[in-house]
């Protein structure tokens, strides 16, 4: 048995010794292309030269110094690239060491903006379920991802509550259209504001287009612009978690952009550095910050390596390769091929219920029975099967169970680096079809 503690205690998994742009080797030779990132976050795949050069660069001149007595360059650099330009009113940046801390620092940001304008009487937070927003007890009760709350459940916040999820594929009723759905979805949510007290109620939180755990599930025209409407009319925030979607993930920097609204509080992680170096962080609407200047003077929370010198000059260089490059029309055009792609190789197999996303961020829900929507028996393991085919034919995929509920349903997550070629993404979706059917029992 492994000293290092590995997802599974049962097996070790292969052990991973180079990585080149969408190739990962296994200490074995094995090779694979690496068509999700690990968990959609190499956006620009392995060992980019302009990234690793940036690195040296910062690790020659300085590799730490505490933010309680020093800024960096590096990170005044990565905000001023962010936020410089205010989009949609997001005016400041704060970065730390991932995606589930950078959703710890929203809720307490959301709180503490509150409190000092005056209302500290807004202590509760609504979400979706089938979410997922970090795995720290903060970010872990936001989420409604109900197969990893299970056995933290006794301790996990009260302050928590959930609603349905924008997701068609299931929730939408026979005959319902699109906006009546929409307005369901709106009317399920302000019943809950009513039932918590309006209020009392501090954010609504939700992914743009969640990640893993409902793979890829984009919101129907209009939802956001509902949610966000009902949020202003109670003077509650929302906080957009685009750890996953975000920052060109789906084509346009943020996720938000193409639900024709924005977020007070924006959570970032993953294609913000791409892997090579853990950073995730929060983008915040100006009147926010201004009303803890104008209160308290700071902000009370904290990360020994928040605005890590290394980890926001690797991040600032990814930013600057993807506009160099300009990477965000590499992700549409791409994007579109594999979505076509994908329809063609499984949108009729019997046993492919949906497939979606937007960008090159895509899954495919796998079901016994397309009519019906039926899906596996959650023993087989359908996802991992999917998975385990995948790599021995040479392609790493991102599969979940656990789909509808925790525990049923299987779907598999794709999301290659933007700079992937025309060629790859026919090679991508060759061996993932392969590896479908080669699972199907």
């Amino acid at each position: 048995m492994p000293h290092l503690i590995h997802r599974r205690l049962d097996a070790a998994p292969p052990l991973a010794v180079k990585g080149e742009g969408i190739w990962l080797t296994a200490a074995d030779g094995h090779r694979v292309m690496d068509g999700s990132g690990g968990a959609a976050v190499a956006c620009l795949g392995h060992a980019h030269p302009k990234v690793l050069a940036a690195m040296r660069a910062q690790m020659d001149a300085l590799c730490y110094a505490h933010t309680s007595l020093f800024s960096c360059e590096s990170a005044e650099r990565l905000a001023d690239t962010l936020v410089g330009h205010a989009p949609g009113g997001l005016t400041h940046a704060y970065f730390v060491s991932s995606g589930s801390e950078g959703m710890e620092a929203a809720l307490k940001m959301a709180r503490q903006y509150f409190v000092e304008a005056g209302q500290p009487q807004r202590t509760r937070f609504i979400a979706r379920r089938q979410s997922y927003h970090g795995n720290t007890l903060g970010a872990l009760a936001a989420g409604g991802n109900m197969m990893r709350r299970a056995i933290y459940e006794p301790v996990l916040s009260h302050a928590f509550s959930h609603v349905s999820p924008c997701y068609a594929y299931r929730g939408r009723a026979d005959g319902e259209s699109d906006e009546d759905y929409v307005e369901r979805l709106a009317a399920e949510l302000e019943a809950e504001f009513q039932r918590l007290g309006p209020d009392n109620v501090a954010a609504f939180c939700a992914e743009t287009v969640v990640g893993a755990t409902l793979g890829c599930a984009t919101a129907l025209p209009g939802y956001f612009r509902r949610v966000r409407e009902i949020c202003d009319r109670h003077g509650a925030l929302l906080i957009l978690d685009e750890v996953m979607s975000g920052m060109g993930r789906c084509g346009t920097t943020h996720a938000w952009e193409a639900e024709g609204i924005a977020p007070d509080i924006q959570v970032v992680a993953k294609g913000l550095g791409g892997g090579y170096q853990p950073i995730g962080g929060i983008l915040v609407s100006g009147r926010i910050i201004a009303a803890l200047r104008d209160g308290s003077g700071g902000f009370m929370h904290g990360h020994t390596y928040q605005a890590h010198p290394m980890a926001c000059a690797a991040a600032l260089a990814v930013q600057q390769v993807i506009a160099e490059e300009d990477l965000l029309e590499n992700v549409r055009t791409r994007g579109a091929e594999l979505e076509a792609a994908l329809t063609e190789r499984l949108g009729n197999h019997a046993h492919v219920g949906e497939i979606r996303g937007r960008g090159l961020f895509w899954a495919v829900e796998l079901v016994q029975d397309r009519a019906t929507k039926a899906v596996f028996d959650p023993a087989l393991k359908l996802h991992a099967r999917v998975g385990q085919e995948a790599y021995a034919r040479g392609l790493a995929c991102y599969p979940m169970g656990g789909t509808i509920d925790g525990r049923q349903g299987d779907h598999v997550v794709l999301a290659p680096p933007y700079n992937v070629t025309r060629e790859e993404i026919a090679a991508i979706v060759d061996h993932f079809g392969a590896a479908v059917e080669a699972s199907i029992p």
